[in-house]
């Protein structure tokens, strides 16, 4: 035995199905693809098949995309809570009510400070998001930040806590449990 006598195994080449060549073939004519229609024509590519389910292309908006679990954010910039100070709105602290009202906000937002302006004046921000400019702004005015985790709306439904403390409470993380099956 050599290289010369290998051999692929009995049944294990077949030819090659060649349609459209003839009536006696048994796939002359329309060569296998029925009659007229896009499926018989060249190119054509199944659109992927879901069940009866409605497909992914159908469900997904033509045009843009809004995530559904994404978190409405009201951006404050700093030259807007420098403006509220010298108007007398609001005092030394600012919290995220503060914020709610004079943003006309709702109580599912949450809220960011921006760096964009200038402050002057030393003031405790509480807010649930901050950019690095604006906080090196507010330090640098002798000003504080606190961080609030949760929205109005989430704090309010806090059970055992202060409505000032839930909102700087972090939420607990969800931990997924894995269901395994249990022989007997």
């Amino acid at each position: 035995m050599d290289l010369s006598s290998l051999r692929p195994a009995k049944g294990a080449v077949k030819a090659r199905k060649r349609v459209g060549r003839g009536p006696g073939s048994g796939n002359g004519t329309t060569a296998g693809k029925g009659n007229k229609g896009q499926q018989s024509r060249s190119g054509y590519q199944r659109p992927i098949a879901e069940g009866g389910q409605m497909p992914m292309y159908r469900r997904l908006p033509k045009f843009g995309f809004t995530p559904p679990n994404r978190k409405p954010v009201a951006c404050v910039n700093v030259a807007q809570i420098q403006m509220w100070i010298e108007k007398g709105l609001i005092g030394e602290e600012i919290s995220v009510l503060d914020l709610k009202h004079l943003c006309n906000a709702s109580n599912q937002e949450y809220f960011k400070i921006l760096g964009n302006g200038e402050l002057t004046s030393s003031v405790t921000i509480t807010a649930h998001f901050f950019s690095k400019s604006a906080e090196e702004k507010i330090v640098n005015a002798g000003g504080k930040i606190v961080k609030a985790y949760r929205t109005l709306e989430e704090a309010a439904k806090v059970n055992g806590l202060p409505f000032e403390e839930a909102l700087q409470t972090p939420k607990a993380k969800v931990v997924k449990k894995d269901k395994k099956s249990v022989k007997s």
